[in-house]
């Protein structure tokens, strides 16, 4: 713990801006998804916010623990490298199965769009 009252204040501030503004994007993605009404409404806040909170906690972890070793620690960026290749994937596979359940219940739904390109022509 001697090594954390090492650090400048500079960067125990912008660390702990940078956890606030995330916990901030938590917030309101939490406060999105229970205001919106539809499935589809709700999918958008948590992601978004998720995304941008979770490079807020990598960059402070960068700063903070770059800050103990007095050399750059780069690899809390992996976090977020993974997160926005897989979470795109999970949002588009979720989307399509409630899709595909509406379509099923007879709900009023989006027509199909053929794969081929041929759009009715």
């Amino acid at each position: 713990m001697t090594a954390a009252h090492q650090l400048p204040l500079w960067l125990e501030v912008c660390t702990a801006i940078l956890l606030l503004v995330s916990s901030l994007f938590a917030l309101t993605g939490a406060v999105g998804l229970l205001r919106l009404k539809d499935f589809f409404q709700r999918m958008h806040p948590p992601a978004l916010a998720s995304t941008l909170g979770t490079w807020c906690v990598a960059l402070a972890s960068i700063l903070y623990f770059s800050g103990l070793k007095a050399s750059p620690v780069l690899h809390a960026w992996l976090i977020p490298i993974l997160l926005a290749i897989t979470v795109p994937v999970t949002t588009l596979l979720l989307a399509r199965a409630a899709l595909f359940r509406k379509r099923m219940a007879g709900d009023d739904v989006p027509e199909e769009v053929s794969s081929s390109g041929d759009r009715g022509h």
